[in-house]
């Protein structure tokens, strides 16, 4: 088997980690291809600004789809809301934490007047403001590490990163603070990964074992408000699912990008209804909008 990746560390610790995991599976060898993005190739601009559907994705999916490779391991909130043709998301392994994270030398009420808050996040910008914080927001790319080390130098006083990531890296001597769900909504998918194959992998029935159905359903629940909104990222939308046992919890909010709160959704059922649960809070979001 081969599987495709973006080459940042993050990137590649996430596919060992579902190489490990087949490891248990099946005796198949995998091969790691590295594949650069679009988004890994542009560092200069805000990711909202991006006009583009799969930014972090698109050369990965036509890897898979022309059989150069076998499957894709992504950050699943980086996948559009509607898969490339002829491809599916076949596994959401076990989700990472889906939280906010607070990397700064200051814990968050302590944050001084004026300093630089890193994200190119609208909707991390959008959460920032809604809490009042009287700072400078100031565009950061780079990876995770990269991210940190901006803030460990100087440049920025703090950023907003994925907990999930710092997790998987090993970095959480870096996270001053963790943001509950609610204060600091996040996006859709975060801390989860997904598996992408064609419809008609041989491998599939190997790849779908590694599937976890509680973040699979709290996934495809957040990632169906966006695509009933038909948002992508360009929303400062927050949308967070939490399964338990046979029942599923929805709960998303829209901002402004000024962090006014333009519609808050809490939905809830049964954890085979996602989909329903994802298009009902989109709906009243919607309908707060008319």
């Amino acid at each position: 088997m081969k599987v495709g990746t973006r080459g940042s560390r993050l990137a590649m610790v996430q596919t060992k980690h579902i190489i490990s995991e087949l490891s248990n599976i099946t005796d198949e060898k995998v091969e790691i291809e590295i594949i650069k993005t679009t988004g890994d190739k542009i560092k200069d601009s805000q990711l909202y600004q991006m006009d583009v559907k799969g930014i972090f994705t698109k050369e990965l999916d036509k890897a898979v789809i022309e059989g150069s490779v076998d499957f894709a391991v992504h950050s699943l909130k980086d996948l559009p809301t509607e898969p490339a043709e002829g491809l599916e998301v076949v596994a959401v392994p076990l989700r990472e934490s889906p939280r906010e994270a607070l990397v700064s030398p200051y814990a968050w009420d302590e944050i001084p007047e004026g300093a630089t808050i890193g994200t190119s996040s609208l909707r991390r910008e959008a959460f920032i403001n809604h809490h009042k914080k009287n700072v400078n927001i100031k565009s950061i790319r780079g990876n995770v590490e990269t991210r940190i080390n901006k803030v460990i130098s100087g440049e920025y006083q703090g950023a907003i990163l994925a907990e999930a990531g710092i997790k998987r890296l090993k970095l959480e001597k870096h996270i001053k603070q963790v943001f509950p769900t609610k204060y600091f909504t996040p996006a859709a998918g975060q801390g989860a990964l997904a598996i992408v194959a064609g419809e008609d992998n041989d491998y599939k029935e190997i790849l779908n074992k590694l599937n976890h159905k509680p973040s699979a359903q709290e996934a495809k629940a957040e990632k169906t408000v966006l695509e009933e909104l038909g948002g992508g990222c360009q929303w400062p939308l927050g949308a967070n699912a939490c399964a338990d046992g046979e029942k599923l919890q929805l709960y998303a909010i829209l901002l402004s990008r000024e962090g006014k709160v333009i519609s808050k959704a809490h939905t809830s059922g049964k954890l085979d209804e996602a989909w329903e649960i994802g298009s009902k809070a989109a709906k009243i979001i919607k309908e707060d909008n008319i």
